[in-house]
């Protein structure tokens, strides 16, 4: 395999791995919230927020994955 075949493979790796995490972390938290807030519905306001910034971060996190896959790729900083 040539450097840049080990390259487009851990970008691959990157990317889908980050994806995959992203999905099951925001679904996890979906799933945790519904359940607070059936069980106490007066807090629901408060968690709707900060729910809210724990998938922004979430999904930040999964982009700048994203970014630096598409930096190795296209902008070739290794030289190869």
């Amino acid at each position: 395999m040539t450097d840049a075949g080990a390259i487009a493979m851990a970008c691959g790796l990157i990317v889908g791995l980050g994806a995959i995490g992203a999905c099951l972390a925001l679904g996890q938290m979906g799933g945790r919230f519904l359940e607070s807030s059936v069980r106490q519905p007066e807090l629901m306001e408060p968690l709707q927020g900060k729910m809210f910034l724990l998938a922004g971060l979430i999904d930040a996190n999964f982009l700048i994955g994203v970014g630096v896959a598409m930096m190795m790729l296209f902008a070739n900083p290794l030289g190869v």
